[in-house]
């Protein structure tokens, strides 16, 4: 009796695939890939950011242009961390590929609003609210995905597929200005 169980138990563990620490590191990166990888742009751009102040700063430390750049730099700061969060919070509750395609879309904008901020202040209130748009958007895939998991935590009901599908066509609204 306690080897056709013992055979029973070794016929069940061929046919399931073993779960090793390299199979569970690629379905983790194929599920945050894109969300590393639009952070490690955002970092670049802060770099790109702070040269170009450094830049201004060793030319005239007193000029409005060093002036410009300066708080344009402590703005787009000021709303990095907002960015990150809610970046990395839809794209692991709801969907990784509308969260990073939006993040790109955001890196976009937030080059644009530096851009804008070297010439006149008002050329700058463009990107500035198309920023907000799209944190807002990340923000409400942020609280969408976190509904739908109380849903199924505590309901038993899971819009996953649904909701990822609106979020994904939804996503593309964001290139409307």
């Amino acid at each position: 009796m306690l080897s056709v169980m013992l055979q029973m138990i070794r016929q069940q563990s061929e046919t399931v695939p073993q779960c090793t620490l390299e199979n569970m590191f690629v379905a983790v990166m194929d599920n945050i890939f894109l969300l590393v990888l639009v952070t490690l742009l955002s970092v670049i751009q802060n770099v790109f950011f702070a040269l170009k102040v450094e830049k201004e700063c060793t030319h005239s430390k007193n000029s409005a242009a060093f002036e410009r750049l300066s708080c344009a730099n402590r703005n787009c700061m000021d709303t990095y961390p907002t960015f990150l969060a809610v970046l990395w919070c839809a794209g692991i509750c709801l969907s990784q590929a509308p969260a990073a395609f939006a993040g790109i879309i955001y890196l976009v904008v937030r080059q644009k609003y530096f851009v804008g901020y070297l010439g006149q202040t008002c050329q700058s209130t463009p990107g500035f609210l198309f920023g907000k748009r799209i944190l807002f958007f990340l923000s409400l895939m942020c609280v969408v995905g976190i509904i739908n998991h109380l849903m199924l935590t505590y309901g038993g009901s899971d819009y996953k597929e649904y909701i990822q599908t609106i979020t994904k066509a939804a996503s593309t609204l964001l290139l409307l200005p």
